[in-house]
């Protein structure tokens, strides 16, 4: 009982890892924008009129639980971003990076 329970604990929380620290594939549908994203809320207002369509725009801010969040957007033809990828980045308390 003891093994399983260890077992099961372990499978949980490799689980759990995987599912907020594992990057989304370039072409992901379905990523829902987050409080901090660029398209929290709707599409910006002003519009990437100089930027070629397919342009990537990486975006980076703090996000829930003061973790850093990495996200990349794409250009689409009606001028529109989506997001495409996001991946998550330790705890601030343990960050080492002081370029904020």
């Amino acid at each position: 009982m003891k093994n399983v329970l260890s077992t099961l604990c372990t499978v949980l929380l490799l689980t759990g890892c995987e599912m907020t620290t594992s990057s989304v594939g370039y072409y992901s549908y379905g990523l829902e924008p987050i409080p901090g994203s660029i398209t929290y809320g709707g599409q910006p207002r002003t519009k990437l009129t100089k930027a070629p369509v397919g342009s990537i725009v990486p975006h980076q801010f703090i996000g829930p639980f003061g973790r850093r969040v990495y996200e990349t957007y794409v250009i689409q033809p009606d001028r529109s971003l989506r997001l495409v990828s996001r991946r998550y980045r330790d705890f601030l308390l343990f960050d080492d990076d002081d370029d904020d």
